[in-house]
């Protein structure tokens, strides 16, 4: 049976990128750090996945799981030693945590007298995750086993797409998934024969793919997240049907969207059922996903590269005004949610620097300029409004 290694065992981990690769007959090894899950990996070898929401609930069963501790650095090395892929489901800032153990694995893989191919796919909300990870694996390994893994090892990127919201986790370790999933990855990063994984779907134009992604879904997501824990809502299915908030959100991702259009040639028409599929997406009652864990770590959310920052940034420079994108940028400086340690590092900025100096920090955006100039109008207007 062939062999896959998996850097998360979390409800996204075992939800997702897991499902798909037991339901590809793999034995998947969850690496993970958190006792309990691993605990139940390694009693039960299975577990179950309930796609919800949809026309009907459908229940899968992976079979032939089991669990490892990320903490013992050699017997994770050893599982990669020999297997027959890769992958990762850790969160963008976690990705250098793991890379030691890969680095591991790799260099008693490559000092094989007949080393085999490997490919290494980090599946995260980032853009080029997996070559990031590449770049703190290679940190781990001397320049001979550089040349080496440039030889063998591929670390292609990748744009996932599955709303999976916390859960409580239960000895059965069974998961709650939407039914809508996306995992685009690049076919020219792959070294030796690409895997053939059940809705894994491949591309030679990525980046289009992962922008097109996060630019709506985690740019509605988040504006939604944002405009909903304003109004007082505790859960997105709940945001998305206040009439103002969809209002904003659709007009939103439509800012985001021609500038998209323009950039990578979408069809016009295509991008706009994509965007109104998105939205409907985020009506799922079932998936009781709540508004302060979709807009968590506003520090890192409103961000110049990220979700909402650069869309709006790069509509300025087509010589569009994208006054929603701007507005739920506003939105993000008031998401205040105590125990959100980056969303109180905002706000504590904000009360001793000011909210023009806390903006040029955190995005970029120049106070005086367009777009920093209509997000302060907003954000004032927003907070008078409280």
């Amino acid at each position: 049976m062939k062999k896959a290694v998996h850097f998360g065992a979390g409800n996204i981990g075992r939800g997702f990128i897991g499902l798909l690769l037991g339901l590809s007959d793999y034995e998947v090894v969850f690496v993970d750090v958190n006792e309990e899950i691993l605990a139940a990996l390694n009693k039960n070898n299975r577990y179950k996945v309930l796609e919800v929401g949809g026309a009907e609930e459908k229940e899968y069963t992976v079979n032939n799981v089991r669990g490892i501790n990320g903490k013992e650095i050699s017997t994770v090395a050893k599982e990669i030693a020999d297997a027959d892929i890769v992958t990762a489901a850790v969160g963008p800032n976690n990705l250098k945590f793991i890379a030691p153990a890969i680095a591991e694995g790799l260099k008693i893989r490559l000092e094989k007298a007949r080393p085999t191919e490997l490919n290494i796919i980090a599946c995260e909300n980032a853009v080029k995750a997996s070559t990031e990870l590449k770049d703190y694996v290679y940190q781990n390994l001397d320049e001979n086993l550089q040349e080496k893994a440039d030889l063998y090892i591929g670390f292609p990127d990748s744009a996932v797409d599955r709303i999976v919201p916390p859960q409580e986790i239960t000895e059965s370790l069974e998961v709650k998934v939407e039914p809508f999933k996306e995992w685009i990855v690049d076919q020219t990063q792959f070294k030796g024969e690409i895997p053939e994984i059940e809705g894994m779907n491949l591309t030679d134009n990525l980046v289009a793919f992962v922008e097109r992604k996060i630019f709506t879904l985690n740019t509605g997501h988040c504006g939604t997240a944002y405009m909903g824990y304003y109004k007082g809502y505790q859960y997105i299915h709940e945001a998305i049907k206040d009439e103002e908030i969809y209002k904003t959100i659709k007009e939103a991702l439509m800012e985001s969207g021609s500038s998209l259009i323009e950039f990578y040639g979408f069809d016009e028409d295509t991008h706009k059922s994509y965007i109104n599929k998105i939205l409907k997406r985020f009506e799922n009652p079932a998936l009781m996903d709540s508004v302060t864990r979709v807009g968590r770590d506003p520090l890192r959310k409103l961000g110049a590269k990220d979700r909402l920052v650069k869309p709006a940034s790069r509509a300025v420079e087509m010589g569009k005004f994208p006054t929603n994108l701007a507005k739920c940028i506003a939105l993000g400086f008031l998401f205040d949610v105590d125990g959100d340690e980056a969303a109180q590092k905002i706000q504590d900025k904000i009360e001793k620097e000011g909210i023009e100096r806390t903006l040029e920090a955190v995005t970029g955006l120049a106070p005086e300029g367009d777009l920093g100039q209509e997000v302060l109008k907003q954000y004032k207007e927003l907070l008078d409004n409280l």
